[in-house]
């Protein structure tokens, strides 16, 4: 199986290309951002704190997780429900920042995650695919913006879906969120020492999406 880990920051598109990418390869796309995002999402429905390791911890025994493929779409369901949509609320972000420091939340999805990639080619995004998750990925590429530019796309594709948000305060957000996974103790945000860095700022989508398709072909080859 070829598995390819494509990692960065929030905001600079990675499921969107790598969503795109994979389409063109005939691969399995698995978000694992959406994974935490669930998972945040549990807690805070809970009416638990997301940063509490303990409360978090304690939650992850009541949750089931499952990735569903409908016509070529990655579909998350949490304890049976379909969440794919809810889990892109601004809310929910933060709170994925949170769980995903927890080393508990990392290790009660690094089976789910790895086990993709055993069955099936995949391009995988996330924060921590190449050097930890599939730390001998085929190909890894990071791929980054500007916090500007990713707070920008962030805040157009918001209204877009006619929600009321103002860019500041995303822009903050995805400053924070930057801060959050790059310094939290378990598996950081970082480019790992193989990985191939692409800035898609000031790219057109199908601009960045060809860039990274013509770079993973080079290098299938």
């Amino acid at each position: 199986m070829i598995s390819i880990a494509i990692d960065g920051p929030s905001g600079a598109g990675k499921s969107t290309i790598a969503k795109a990418v994979s389409q063109k390869l005939g691969f399995i796309y698995v978000d694992t951002g959406a994974l935490y995002r669930s998972i945040g999402l549990y807690v805070l429905n809970q009416g638990k704190d997301t940063a509490n390791r303990q409360e978090v911890s304690s939650l992850l025994p009541e949750i089931e997780l499952k990735i569903r493929y409908l016509d070529g779409v990655q579909r998350v369901y949490l304890n049976g429900q379909d969440v794919s949509e809810e889990i892109r609320k601004p809310p929910v972000s933060m709170a994925a920042s949170n769980v995903s420091a927890h080393p508990e939340v990392r290790e009660f999805l690094l089976n789910l995650q790895r086990q993709f990639a055993e069955e099936y080619n995949v391009v995988m995004d996330g924060r921590d695919i190449g050097t930890v998750v599939l730390p001998n990925a085929d190909i890894k590429i990071f791929l980054t913006a500007s916090s500007e530019e990713r707070a920008r796309r962030r805040y157009d594709e918001l209204i877009q879906k006619g929600e009321q948000v103002q860019f500041d305060k995303i822009h903050k957000e995805i400053i924070e969120r930057d801060y959050n996974d790059s310094h939290r103790a378990i598996a950081p945000l970082k480019q790992a020492d193989d990985a191939i860095l692409v800035d898609t700022t000031g790219c057109a989508l199908e601009e960045s999406i060809q860039k990274l398709e013509t770079l993973i072909r080079s290098r299938m080859k």
